[in-house]
């Protein structure tokens, strides 16, 4: 099932995404919702990032090219990182690049949407926390990175993190192909089964350092092949099952 939120004549709806258009749901889509009678077209609406935010998780440098280059043993202590809330843009919206960067990479990546709290929870209990999956581009400005792991900054500018455009609850997440295309050329393409850090290794690890609730996100790699954008360039990040966020850039 895929969750909505959209605009309609300055008015914020949630909604399930049908067939015929998307069906307005009221209530809490984490615990406890119903469905209304009103459907909107979806070319009539204006996408809006699908919920809201609560703390923003990444992990670095996860894929690898193929399975033969995965790794025997797992680093003990992964690389994460935090991305502000206000970093966030839905899909259509701009990407914008500041004057004071040099250079900025997009990062087409499966993001994990957390239903409920989760604390110290096992590899096996992982997936009975999820609320759902979605697409996000995880925008990074090299220049700032430090060799000591110091990324956050990097990847912390208003607009470097489109998420969307839906949330698909319905997803085997180890079975899904991540891809990204720059100006209609395709850069990324890898399955999820690249990852380095399996999805469940990095949600359990992280439970065990925090308690994890409802709306936070995790954001699980980006596959190899990303490369620099530039303003008047458009990206599209995509995951077939969930569907396209797409982005110009300025």
């Amino acid at each position: 099932m895929k969750f909505a939120r959209f605009k309609k004549d300055n008015t914020i709806y949630q909604g399930i995404v049908t067939d015929a258009g998307i069906q307005q749901i009221e209530g809490d889509p984490y615990t406890n919702w119903s469905k209304t009678d009103k459907l909107f077209k979806l070319e009539e609406v204006e996408l809006l990032v699908p919920f809201e935010p609560r703390h923003i998780i990444g992990i670095g440098a996860n894929y690898v090219g193929n399975k033969a280059e995965l790794p025997n043993e797992l680093p003990e202590i992964p690389v994460f990182f935090y991305k502000p809330t206000s970093s966030v843009i839905a899909t259509g919206e701009p990407i914008v690049i500041p004057d004071s960067i040099d250079e900025v990479k997009f990062e087409s990546e499966l993001a994990v949407v957390i239903g409920k709290r989760a604390s110290n929870i096992s590899e096996d209990e992982v997936t009975d926390y999820i609320f759902g999956y979605t697409v996000a581009n995880d925008v990074t400005a090299p220049q700032f990175f430090r060799e000591d792991g110091h990324w956050t900054v990097g990847k912390s500018f208003d607009t470097f993190t489109p998420i969307g455009p839906f949330v698909e609850t319905e997803l085997d997440p180890d079975k899904v192909v991540v891809k990204a295309y720059l100006n209609g050329e395709k850069k990324q393409d890898s399955e999820t089964s690249l990852m380095i850090v399996s999805m469940r290794k990095m949600v359990a690890y992280l439970s065990k350092v925090m308690t994890l609730e409802a709306g936070d996100v995790i954001l699980t790699g980006s596959p190899l092949g990303a490369v620099m954008m530039k303003a008047g360039d458009e990206i599209v990040c995509e995951i077939q099952e969930i569907g396209q966020l797409r982005n110009p850039v300025k």
